[in-house]
């Protein structure tokens, strides 16, 4: 009788903790985040992250993942400043945001949050337009001419415009032009500049806008409409090649509390960045839909098929931004490579 009771109770141990085991299964799955909020703003460049959203790719790699369902959150906002606070208050866990943003969130949170780079969205050419038929050149630029971009001084069109300065008018001239910016959303800043509205007389802006901007010009008359527009530089020419315009930056807390969440995102990211590549049209058509544009869809596939215009993940020139904020006093900590502000999942490119 004493066996058979000690081999109950054996079994009934037993039992416990193949319970307590069952019961731990769904409770490590469901550990991690079951909503993610990504923030970008305006403009073809954010192509990769309509995507993700129309395709439902982050919610397929996470059941692929076996997460299960997760709710996914696009939120688009006029300028970074909004972006950069969603992350540091960790009420986003994906950021769209241009290589000085980066550079910022990475120099402040590199001992705590750690911001970096899961991603980079496009390559592609940032514009200065104007309207002022005298500006060939930034030493052109008067008193009286006023400058659209998303963020005064901080927006990759305002750290782009300082280290154009620093190059043309002189070192110890970066900050120059600074007092003749204006903050507007790229969607205003062409409103603006086409109606001389606010005396805004140039846009340093990003594509579609810069392309839509010159292609008014071609339709101005002396009697009224749009005004003539030309370019003045382009940010390639300022950084000596092909550079990144957007990245998709998320944190180290967040990668270590939630690795597969954070997996599933970054493959979301690359497979849409394929699949545009695969399929300009249909992506240039998802683009038109998803976004309300009232572009051409042949205007949108001219851009698209633009050899200045990348759909990648691979980050470029996002070190010699690092370098110049480092330089001017922007950001108090300096990189040793670009690496160092990317996860892991990026180490093996040919970034820069």
């Amino acid at each position: 009788m004493r066996a058979i009771s000690e081999f109950g109770r054996a079994c009934g141990r037993v039992a416990i903790v193949v319970i307590a085991c069952c019961l731990l299964v769904p409770l490590a799955r469901a550990a991690e985040t079951a909503e993610v909020s990504i923030v970008q703003q305006y403009g073809l460049t954010y192509l990769p992250l309509y995507v993700m959203k129309e395709q439902k790719l982050i919610e397929k790699h996470a059941k692929a993942a076996d997460l299960g369902e997760i709710k996914t959150t696009y939120t688009t906002v006029g300028s970074p400043a909004p972006i950069n606070d969603a992350i540091l208050a960790d009420r986003a866990q994906l950021g769209a945001v241009g290589p000085p943003s980066l550079v910022t969130l990475w120099a402040k949170t590199k001992d705590s949050l750690g911001v970096k780079v899961a991603g980079s969205l496009t390559s592609m050419p940032m514009f200065l337009n104007t309207t002022n038929p005298a500006v060939k050149t930034l030493k052109d630029l008067t008193e009286k001419d006023r400058i659209a971009m998303p963020t005064v001084k901080v927006s990759v069109q305002g750290v782009t415009l300082q280290m154009a300065a620093a190059k043309e008018l002189g070192d110890n001239r970066w900050s120059a032009l600074d007092k003749q910016t204006v903050a507007m959303s790229h969607p205003d800043g062409m409103t603006a500049l086409l109606s001389g509205a606010s005396g805004i007389t140039a846009h340093f802006t990003a594509p579609p806008f810069q392309y839509q901007e010159l292609d008014a010009a071609k339709e101005a008359k002396p009697d009224g409409g749009p005004r003539p527009v030309h370019k003045v530089l382009s940010s390639y020419d300022v950084l000596g090649g092909k550079s990144t315009f957007v990245l998709v930056v998320s944190t180290e807390k967040f990668r270590k509390a939630n690795p597969k969440t954070f997996d599933a995102m970054v493959k979301a990211l690359s497979e849409a960045q394929k699949w545009i590549n695969e399929h300009k049209k249909e992506a240039a058509e998802l683009y038109l839909k998803a976004s309300g544009s009232k572009e051409q869809l042949e205007d949108l596939l001219n851009q698209m098929n633009d050899p200045d215009i990348e759909f990648t993940v691979v980050p470029k020139n996002i070190g010699k931004y690092a370098e110049f904020m480092y330089h001017v006093g922007s950001v108090k900590a300096r990189p040793e490579t670009w690496k160092e502000m990317c996860f892991e999942n990026l180490h093996g490119e040919e970034g820069s």
